[in-house]
């Protein structure tokens, strides 16, 4: 059985094979929810919700591509499995590129598109891990006051505590003061866990933080 926490959102046009695809996914262990088009998904749509999205390829208004345009610009990319009846090469690499977990035509065997809907699910919940490590990390950044965070980005550029001191026009003495409150603060012992740290929370960028 999958996790309540873990939705299957099956966006279809085609309310017959909106029924069918849910009765077989329901069949299967998933939990559920239908929506006849894009709009009706987006709009109840919350950052909130976990799991993947079966979406029609071709459907009146917001086609599935622009479905899967719009979640990957919001705060919650879920997965997309395209399950549809007018499948073409180009449209499927466009899709694929743009993230999508598969790309199925509707007489696909039941066993490739639970096959799909289980790895979106388990990308999805990989994917929240990420994000919210580098929430995590992020928090901790910010508890760092201006100064340190002027170290810091010293540090990540590989300067020593004299070079450092130099640019900042303050005493080696103090700067040793910075890092060790910094690396407390962020909760690691060495540069190389630092580094990680920063990588995960994506902040450095270009010689800088971004915070």
């Amino acid at each position: 059985m999958v996790s309540e926490k873990n939705t299957v959102f099956v966006v279809d046009d085609d309310l017959s094979f909106l029924t069918a695809v849910s009765r077989l996914l329901r069949a299967a262990g998933f939990d559920v929810r239908t929506f006849p088009s894009a709009k009706d998904f987006l709009d109840a749509f919350s950052p909130a919700a976990q799991g993947c999205v079966i979406a029609d390829l071709k459907m009146p208004g917001l086609s599935g591509l622009d479905l899967q345009n719009t979640l990957s610009k919001g705060d919650n990319p879920m997965p997309v499995v395209f399950l549809t009846g007018h499948g073409d090469i180009p449209t499927s690499v466009k899709a694929m590129r743009h993230g999508a977990e598969d790309f199925l035509t509707k007489r696909a065997p039941k066993e490739a598109l639970l096959d799909a809907v289980k790895r979106a699910l388990a990308r999805d919940a990989q994917a929240r891990e990420e994000r919210e490590r580098r929430r995590e990390s992020r928090a901790r950044f910010e508890a760092l006051t201006p100064r340190e965070r002027e170290v810091l980005a010293h540090v990540l550029q590989g300067k020593l505590n004299k070079q450092t001191a130099f640019d900042l026009r303050i005493t080696d003495r103090t700067v040793k003061h910075h890092r060790r409150s910094l690396m407390e603060k962020l909760r690691v012992q060495s540069v190389t866990e630092l580094t990680r740290v920063v990588q995960e929370a994506g902040i450095f960028k270009n010689g800088a933080l971004q915070l």
